[in-house]
């Protein structure tokens, strides 16, 4: 499995709040890798820097390096030659509570198409399509795309924000806590479409489920106090003893 996102000393701050400091880690392709830790500790801070995101809020200073490799070689995202917009469709993230438009289900994938690559009616409609089959959610919805997206369960509302991500064709998908706002049934089916994902994705997530960090991680990184205290593979995660230490520890 090949390297496509690498952190060198990665630091961020909030005013004078320093959340990360010196972060580094490597995710490669076909691997799905969690973030655990306790509330507080950097997980989603360390995702959002992946693709620049921190940099929404004003008094955010990043220093340090995070690499992406993408078609072209690797890049600096924070060299400032390199478009934000573009970033953000090539390290797409989902969020923990479900974004969906005020929009019909198809409009809800073909109006970022539409906006950020400029792409013909034609080649929007397949997109669409190809990327509502990868999750899983097309055989669900093909007879009511012009329904409002807001119509759908929580748990296709995810897969469809999901869809909206994978439309992008990006190299890496950053998932916070994808399932927190979902029932038992809804995220199963998440955690299913995740491990099929994993195969053609690098995917990078926050959890606070140490069952679901259990059921999906090939590897998994501990954050504490805004450094990478731990890692451990996924083999470790399905001993019972390992699982109790973390919990003790860090929930």
């Amino acid at each position: 499995m090949e390297p496509l996102v690498k952190t060198r000393d990665l630091c961020v701050r909030f005013g004078a709040q320093e959340v990360l400091q010196g972060v580094n880690a490597t995710f490669r392709s076909g691997e799905i890798s969690f973030l655990i830790g306790p509330s507080g500790a950097g997980k989603t801070t360390f995702l959002r820097a992946i693709n620049r995101l921190n940099e929404e809020f004003p008094d955010c200073v990043t220093t340090g390096q995070v690499g992406l490799r993408l078609e072209e070689g690797w890049v600096n995202v924070y060299d400032r030659a390199v478009d934000t917009a573009t970033l953000r469709r090539r390290a797409a993230m989902v969020f923990q509570t479900p974004n969906v438009l005020p929009f019909s289900i198809r409009k809800n994938i073909a109006l970022p198409l539409r906006l950020t690559q400029g792409l013909a009616a034609d080649a929007i409609a397949e997109r669409v399509e190809e990327a509502l089959q990868q999750a899983e959610l097309f055989d669900e919805v093909k007879h009511r795309m012009d329904e409002p997206a807001l119509n759908l369960s929580g748990g296709q509302q995810q897969r469809l924000c999901l869809a909206r991500a994978l439309a992008l064709r990006p190299n890496v998908l950053l998932l916070d806590e994808p399932t927190a706002s979902l029932d038992f049934r809804a995220t199963r089916k998440i955690e299913a479409l995740l491990r099929h994902l994993s195969e053609r994705y690098a995917i990078i997530a926050v959890s606070h489920s140490l069952g679901q960090t259990s059921r999906l991680a090939d590897r998994c990184l501990v954050f504490n106090e805004g450094r990478i205290r731990e890692e451990i593979s996924g083999e470790q995660l399905h001993d019972a003893g390992m699982l109790r230490r973390l919990a003790d520890e860090l929930f």
